[in-house]
């Protein structure tokens, strides 16, 4: 990491980082406003729709919540089910945790707090070509979560004023976020192998009558066949 050696210079890293975060917002404030939308839908309150997004920050749990509760789901099944689309965040911070060595707790903290993914690919790159500065590291961050809380107010501003939101497609919002992901993740055919089987799970325990535990349990025994794959695969190679 470069050294910092006075305000001038730690003031030019924040705008770099601000500059790199600028493809990030670009993508956070349309679905920010989706979300908006959606949560005063949902009957969120407004003020309620922005501490969503200010203390929990994930857009695709965020999301997943606001569904749940417009369905009227078990709280349980809510928290179960963000936690564990949010269990991810656990392998992206161990990756960049190497770089963070000396940092004070406060500074992981915030760090760890305003990581996502989009964020996460940024700061990989960034680690990778020791040109680093923290200033940068908390530039993105602050402007992809500024980016983020800006798409939410919008939203929720536009949503008091809209009365039907099927034309607008915004239901669409979260299966085009998780779709997105999942195209940019598969590399290999046991990739598409286990989506389909936990797609199709997901499917026969919706019909078996497992209402809203569905995506859980497929989402458990999909990642379970995925690790047992990946197990098999490397004792094959050896």
């Amino acid at each position: 990491m470069s050294s910092e050696t006075g305000e001038p210079q730690a003031f030019r890293a924040w705008m770099q980082g601000m500059l790199l975060a600028f493809p990030i917002i670009m993508g956070y404030i349309p679905i920010g406003i989706a979300f908006g939308v959606l949560a005063i839908k949902a009957g969120v309150s407004p003020i309620n729709s922005v501490f969503l997004s200010l203390f929990v920050y994930a857009g695709s749990s965020q999301l997943i919540a606001i569904g749940l509760i417009e369905s009227q789901a078990p709280t349980l099944s809510i928290i179960l089910t963000t936690f564990i689309v949010n269990l991810r965040h656990l392998l992206m911070s161990a990756s960049v945790s190497p770089y963070l060595k000396g940092w004070r707790m406060s500074e992981v903290a915030a760090f760890a707090f305003q990581l996502t993914d989009e964020t996460f690919a940024v700061h990989s790159a960034r680690f990778a070509s020791r040109s680093w500065r923290k200033a940068e590291v908390f530039g993105i961050n602050v402007t992809a979560q500024a980016g983020w809380l800006l798409g939410t107010w919008l939203g929720i501003t536009v949503g008091q004023f809209v009365h039907d939101v099927e034309p607008l497609a915004l239901d669409f919002a979260l299966p085009a976020m998780f779709l997105a992901l999942l195209v940019v993740q598969v590399k290999e055919r046991k990739h598409i192998m286990v989506a389909l089987i936990s797609g199709l799970l997901s499917v026969i325990f919706l019909l078996g009558g497992w209402g809203k535990w569905n995506v859980i349990l497929a989402t458990f025994l999909g990642a379970t066949l995925g690790v047992g794959i990946e197990q098999w695969t490397k004792r094959q190679s050896c």
